[in-house]
């Protein structure tokens, strides 16, 4: 009988251009880990919280780890006491799937410790909820990467369709976080609610050139297919330097560049490692002279989505 766990659950970027909550792929690295451990009686308990600077909620019914947990406990039967530690190696509303991180490691981790042997599908319905917390409805796309790992397409929310696209090899992502929040909720208040025939065209064209050049493991189909004509003109508003940013990766090399998830993060892909420092320093100079905190992480797409660490 296990008494505890710990797992690591990767970040992730969502949208990804012109798969707006379809698309998603999770990245090396940054992520979350979480302990959960049994206890005596019945309270739920968030026990510590690092790496949020005191922004995160320790009340269990505002934190996504929460309903995961509770939902799972409550449908099995589970009267025991649990109690959770949460290290975040990710910054918080940053686009980069923070709140779905926790939400998946929470449920994955509840699956071990609790000896379930749920499906990869029920463990998703599960960190669904968490997700909702955050986020105000049900999206998948970080939360099913960061817990399948890979490429991920979402065909349908009503019922869930997932799949799971290939990646290729050589492709790489670098990551620019300006250190402003965006929550998720905030950024879907200035989207539209409709959109021209012609740009859902374009998507349409573009959605389907992505998934076509994740299989041919074409980086170029991949580049061009990046591109966002309803949502990025109106979020990149949120995020300073947007457009210069975006100017100088494409000047070193970039594949594409577009604003992961709800932002204030950059993703930029690149063909090979080596053009991929290239867009970091000279990305870095840049917002080096702008003043303002940031960070830069160069990452290829993680393959393994949840990790189990330990269990006693």
């Amino acid at each position: 009988m296990l008494n505890e766990v710990k797992v690591f659950v990767p970040a992730s970027v969502s949208n990804v251009g012109c798969g707006f909550d379809t698309f998603g792929f999770a990245i090396e690295k940054l992520g979350d880990e979480i302990t959960l451990r049994k206890t005596e009686g019945n309270d739920f308990v968030i026990k510590s919280i690092s790496g949020d600077n005191g922004k995160l909620p320790k009340d269990i019914r505002l934190n996504t780890v929460g309903a995961p947990l509770m939902t799972m406990m409550l449908e099995h039967n589970i009267t025991c006491g649990v109690e959770l530690e949460i290290n975040k190696y990710m910054p918080i509303s940053s686009g980069l799937g923070s709140s779905a991180a926790c939400a998946v490691a929470s449920a994955y981790a509840g699956n071990i410790l609790f000896e379930l042997n749920l499906s990869e599908d029920k463990i998703l319905d599960y960190a669904l909820q968490g997700e909702k917390i955050a986020s105000g409805g049900i999206h998948a796309d970080n939360v099913a990467p960061a817990l399948f790992g890979g490429f991920i397409l979402i065909r349908s929310y009503n019922p869930i369709d997932i799949i799971k696209l290939p990646a290729p090899e050589n492709l790489y992502c670098v990551i620019i976080y300006t250190d402003i929040e965006i929550s998720t909720k905030d950024a879907r208040r200035v989207l539209p609610e409709c959109v021209p025939l012609k740009d859902a065209v374009k998507h349409w064209g573009n959605s389907a050139a992505l998934t076509a050049g994740l299989f041919k493991n074409d980086l170029k189909l991949i580049g061009r297919a990046v591109e966002d004509f309803i949502v990025e003109p109106v979020r990149a508003s949120l995020i300073p330097n947007y457009y210069k940013i975006k100017e100088i990766a494409y000047k070193n090399g970039s594949l594409a560049c577009n604003i992961s998830g709800s932002g204030p993060s950059i993703f930029a892909f690149a063909e090979s490692e080596e053009l991929a420092d290239k867009i970091k320093y000279a990305t870095n100079e840049f917002m080096v002279k702008c003043g303002n905190k940031f960070d830069i992480f160069v990452s290829k797409v993680n393959a393994n989505g949840a990790l189990l660490i330990d269990k006693k």
